[in-house]
């Protein structure tokens, strides 16, 4: 089944820091610090040995991990932009991208960007490495068109489908009421 359960719950952002584990000729190694989305501090843990055996000549059997914290948004009830790097496999190859989505938290911006390449690319959870996330402050900062046209400024959205209010007091009409002005 392979990655089946990685959806069960809400990603969350984990701080994983890990190292070597001590040794006569090293005592003192270096330590590793990764930022993981993940939906529990299992798969965090994971997915920190899964980048940092690729990265260094470090795994689980020789290495420890010596801190495990879950990052909290600052400010969960403000929209924010957001700009995600990735490096995906698909068919084809290995590709990079940036991508920009707008929503609360880092962590709904990741799961937005999972659906989002799953939907346009068909790329799986495995498939897909975050290298970067960060929040665009600046609107001009902002790079897609997609993303420019929701920050124009006073933006407006139809209501084609408004129901008058004089017309839902009738009980039984003679004709059906036009609900587009």
């Amino acid at each position: 089944m392979g990655n089946a359960n990685v959806w069960t719950g809400r990603l969350a952002e984990y701080q994983v820091i890990g190292r070597h584990l001590p040794s006569e000729a090293n005592p003192n190694p270096k330590l590793y610090r990764m930022r993981i989305f993940a939906n529990n501090d299992v798969v965090a843990k994971s997915r920190f040995w899964y980048f940092l055996s690729k990265l260094r000549k470090v795994k689980k059997t020789n290495g420890e991990i010596v801190s495990l914290n879950l990052i909290n948004e600052k400010r969960p009830q403000r929209v924010k932009n957001f700009g995600i790097w990735i490096r995906y496999d698909s068919r084809s190859g290995t590709h990079n991208m940036y991508k920009e989505y707008r929503e609360l938290s880092r962590c709904d911006a990741v799961e937005s960007l999972y659906q989002d390449m799953a939907a346009r690319h068909r790329a799986r959870f495995r498939s897909i490495h975050i290298l970067k996330v960060i929040e665009v402050e600046k609107t001009d900062d902002l790079r897609r068109p997609y993303m420019k046209q929701l920050v124009t400024k006073n933006l407006k959205f139809p209501l084609p489908h408004r129901i008058p209010k004089a017309a839902t007091k009738k009980i039984f009409a003679a004709n059906r009421p036009s609900t587009f002005y």
